[in-house]
C-alpha cells in the first residue's frame, strides 16, 4: 500500500466556485480563493483544496498567478508517494496503445502533454529514447527527481539520457531560478529521429520548444500523400517538416520560408539527410509576409504555420487581423484549384474564430474555397475532456477555386 506525501496548507474556495473542480476542470483561479490555512503556500507547494464547508476537492500545487492552483488529483486529500511513478507509468502506456513506443517508422513523440495527461504545467517529449522535459510552473519544477526517477523505472535500458530545458518556460515573477541541462544519462546535443520513416536531426539544447514540432506529425503525413508531383510553399518552415515530407513523398519541388537563418539551416540540414536533391528544393530566409508579397511564383500547395499569434485574451483581437492578412497573401499564392494548408496554434484563438478568420480572408481575397479536412494535434497530445483549453492546434486545408 502506498503512503502519502504529507501536505501542511490548504486553499479554501469562496461558496459556488467549486463548480468547475467537481467537473474536474484542473484550474483554480485566484478570485475563486475565499481563504488559506494556515497561511499562503509558497510557489510550487502542494495543497488540498476544500470548498468552505470542509469538504474536500482534491490536491495541486500553488502558484502566485491568475491560475492559482492547478489540480493533480481529484477526491483525495494528499498525494500517494508513488504519483509521479503511476502517472508517467499511465502516459507511457497510453502512448505504447497508439503503438508509438516500439515503432519502426516513427521514433518521436510526445510522451507527456500536461492536462492531457493530468499533469498540467509538465511536458516530455521523447527523441530515439532520450527524453527532454520542460516545466511550465514551478509545481512541476520542483518534482523533477521523482520525474525522473519515473522515467529511469519505466523505460529501463531503453532510456538513453534525461534532459531538462525548463528555463526559457518557467514563470520569472517567483524569484526562483532554474537552468537547463542533463539530469541523467548521456550528456549529448542532438540525435536521428524518424518521423514517418522521414529522417530529422534534433537538438534539444539549441532548438526551439524541446527540438522539433511533433504536433504537425499527422497533419505533414497528409501532405505527403497528397503532394506527388506537386509544388509546394512551406512558410515557417523552422525545421523543414512539411518540406521533408513533400520532398520525400515526391513533391516535384518546394520552396522552404522562414525569418530565421537558423531556421533555414535547420531546414537544409534536414533535407541533406534525406538526400534530397538540390533542384527539387530552395530555402529563402525572409519574412513570410515580404516573400507572399514579392514572389511572383504561384504554387499547387501552400502551407501557413505561423507560431502563436496570440498568447492571452488580451492581444487576441490583433492576432486575428494577423491571421486574416497572412491566410489572405497565402490564398493569392495558391494556383487555382490548388491546396492551402492554414494552422493556428494560439490557444486564445479557439476554432469556430481561427474558421472565420479564414472566411474573411477568402472574402477579401476574391476567391472561393472548400474544406476538404479539419486538422487538428495528433493523439498523443491528447485533451482532456474536462479541459477544452487543451485543444490549442488548429487547422484547415482548403481547395482554393
Amino acid at each position: 500500500m502506498s503512503t502519502l506525501i504529507p501536505i501542511l496548507k490548504t486553499v479554501v474556495l469562496q461558496k459556488g466556485k467549486e463548480r468547475s473542480l467537481l467537473r474536474r476542470h484542473p484550474w483554480v483561479f485566484s478570485g475563486a480563493i475565499l481563504r488559506f490555512e494556515p497561511s499562503e503556500p509558497e510557489e510550487g507547494e502542494l495543497v488540498t483544496v476544500n470548498m468552505v464547508n470542509g469538504n474536500t476537492i482534491g490536491v495541486g500545487y500553488y502558484q502566485h498567478s491568475s491560475i492559482a492552483v492547478k489540480m493533480l488529483l481529484f477526491g483525495a486529500a494528499q498525494l500517494p508517494t508513488n504519483f509521479w511513478q503511476t502517472s508517467i507509468f499511465q502516459a507511457f502506456n497510453a502512448r505504447k496503445n497508439l503503438g508509438l513506443t516500439e515503432s519502426d517508422v516513427t521514433n518521436c513523440y510526445r510522451l507527456v502533454h500536461g492536462e492531457g495527461d493530468n499533469l498540467p504545467g509538465l511536458i516530455i517529449d521523447v527523441y530515439n529514447n532520450h527524453a527532454v522535459i520542460q516545466c511550465h510552473s514551478w509545481g512541476m519544477y520542483l518534482h523533477k527527481e521523482e520525474i525522473q526517477n519515473a522515467l529511469i523505472t519505466t523505460f529501463g535500458d531503453r532510456l538513453k539520457s534525461i534532459y531538462d530545458k525548463s528555463a526559457e518556460t518557467l514563470p520569472q515573477y517567483s524569484g526562483l531560478k532554474a537552468e537547463n541541462g542533463c539530469l541523467w544519462g548521456e550528456d549529448v546535443d542532438s540525435t536521428i529521429v524518424l518521423e514517418s520513416q522521414n529522417k530529422f536531426e534534433i537538438n534539444w539544447k539549441t532548438g526551439q520548444k524541446t527540438g522539433f514540432f511533433i504536433d504537425q506529425r499527422e497533419n505533414r503525413k497528409l501532405l505527403a500523400d497528397i503532394s506527388k508531383g506537386k509544388s509546394v510553399l512551406n512558410t515557417f518552415c523552422y525545421s523543414g517538416g512539411f518540406s521533408v515530407a513533400a520532398i520525400n513523398a515526391g513533391a516535384e519541388y518546394v520552396h522552404s520560408v522562414d525569418s530565421s537563418s537558423k531556421a533555414i539551416d535547420l531546414t537544409k540540414t534536414n533535407l541533406q539527410l534525406n538526400n534530397a536533391s538540390e533542384t527539387a528544393n530552395t530555402c529563402f530566409a525572409q519574412d513570410t509576409l515580404h516573400f507572399l508579397k514579392s514572389s511572383s511564383e504561384n504554387y499547387d500547395i501552400v502551407i501557413l504555420d505561423p507560431p502563436a499569434y496570440a498568447k492571452n485574451q488580451r492581444v487576441k483581437h490583433n492576432a486575428v487581423q494577423g491571421y486574416k492578412r497572412l491566410n489572405f497573401e497565402g490564398i493569392k499564392k495558391v494556383k487555382p484549384g490548388g491546396l492551402l494548408f492554414t494552422f493556428s496554434c494560439s490557444q486564445a484563438i479557439d476554432r469556430q474564430l481561427f474558421y472565420d478568420t479564414v472566411v474573411a480572408a477568402c472574402i477579401e481575397s476574391g476567391r472561393s474555397g472548400k474544406v476538404l479536412y479539419h486538422l487538428s494535434q495528433p493523439a498523443d497530445h491528447p485533451v482532456n475532456i474536462f479541459h477544452p483549453e487543451g485543444a490549442y492546434l488548429k487547422g484547415l486545408v482548403l481547395q482554393i477555386d
